[in-house]
């Protein structure tokens, strides 16, 4: 928690081991403020406790991952009329292109009111067989550094007061 008491939600659901590596360099990048949880974990009182978000999970079949989805399905009406005009951003790993995924988690975000802080990003792995699909990824060092400088950027607007 940063020294203001102000939280990054850090919410992630891996199934190749890339979503992982993406939500833990953010939380890297983000420092004290990163609160990092693997989506199956967190609960309305989580989402209600944190200051800003950051949604990290794999494109499965054109959709976020159904750990991911049962978060938001969990936590969505605990919360709702709660958390408006709090901050949040994602973080998609992908097959081919990722936009379903995202589309899915922007749609829930206006549900909730919340405010997209920064740009989406997708990374796409190109996987198109089924051993390549369920194969464990490496994120690229570039990739990784992305990923650490969102978290940063975040964990600073926070600390300014920016969200």
């Amino acid at each position: 928690m940063s020294e203001d008491g102000k939280r990054l939600l850090i919410a992630w659901h891996s199934r190749t081991g890339a979503s992982r590596a993406m939500a833990n360099a953010a939380a890297e990048g983000a420092g004290e403020a990163a609160w990092l949880l693997r989506a199956g974990d967190v609960s309305p009182d989580d989402i209600l406790a944190a200051s800003a978000y950051l949604f990290v999970c794999p494109e499965n079949l054109a959709s976020m991952s159904g750990e991911m989805k049962e978060m938001f399905d969990r936590c969505y009406y605990p919360v709702l009329g709660r958390i408006e005009g709090r901050a949040y951003a994602t973080l998609i790993a992908a097959g081919s292109d990722g936009e379903g995924a995202q589309r899915q988690i922007d749609r829930i975000a206006t549900g909730w009111r919340l405010r997209r802080v920064a740009d989406p990003v997708i990374f796409c792995f190109d996987a198109q067989t089924p051993e390549t699909i369920m194969a464990e990824k490496t994120v690229s060092a570039e990739r990784l550094s992305q990923c650490r400088d969102l978290g940063a950027a975040l964990a600073q607007g926070l600390d300014l007061g920016m969200f």
